[in-house]
């Protein structure tokens, strides 16, 4: 997801930084490949960097990733981490993975984004569903947090729906279990995404969104 989301942001003009790997060469090689607006580092180093940081790390990951990146107090993070086990999702209908984010980082603003969508549509160059944009639900408690997720989501090319407060992570995350559903066990493919069909048209919120300056994959 990060890589994928990276490469889309920093071909709209974001800086961005890849951090938090086992090989580092690897990022230091995709940032080169990307160009000028990409760069890689530790991961102390991705949280001065960026305002907004994407949290993609496995569910059993979260702990060891946060601790790396240090102090997060007034940092936007938003996380696509699905609390997923061998037994399907660990977290549910009483509490979210993005909750439980959010209790670990208390100095931080904890947004749920890009759970439903599968990284091969990221990473794919071909528009795959013409003009039906996947839509990518997002939530959260902070306005102005919401509103740089929405333009970020713009700017990857997808569609961005306000799902309301962060305590909604727990209608999404079992979307996104779903979705994993659908495509693998039920054999239709990580080529399906999801789109909310509205006439009205997208909501004073998304249409008035803003870009934030830098952000982290």
């Amino acid at each position: 997801m990060g890589t994928g989301l990276g490469r889309l942001w920093a071909a709209r003009g974001h800086y961005v930084m890849f951090s938090y790997s086992r090989t580092p060469a690897k990022l230091e090689n995709l940032a080169q490949e990307i160009g000028s607006h990409a760069q890689s580092g530790r991961p102390q180093e991705a949280v001065a960097f960026a305002e907004v940081l994407l949290l993609a790390v496995p569910w059993a990951g979260i702990g060891d990733a946060l601790v790396a990146a240090g102090p997060l107090d007034g940092k936007i993070i938003l996380s696509c981490v699905n609390p997923l086990g061998p037994l399907g999702l660990e977290v549910g209908l009483t509490s979210s993975a993005a909750e439980e984010v959010a209790k670990l980082v208390p100095g931080a603003i904890v947004i749920e984004a890009f759970n439903t969508i599968f990284a091969g549509i990221l990473h794919s160059r071909e528009h795959l569903f013409g003009n039906n944009t996947p839509t990518v639900f997002y939530c959260g408690d902070d306005l102005n947090a919401k509103t740089k997720a929405a333009g970020l989501i713009g700017d990857a090319g997808l569609h961005p729906v306000d799902a309301g407060p962060l305590q909604n992570a727990r209608y999404i995350e079992p979307l996104a279990m779903l979705m994993m559903e659908l495509g693998y066990s039920q054999r239709l493919g990580s080529d399906i995404a999801i789109r909310l069909m509205n006439p009205a048209g997208a909501t004073e919120l998304v249409k008035s969104a803003t870009c934030s300056p830098g952000a982290s994959g």
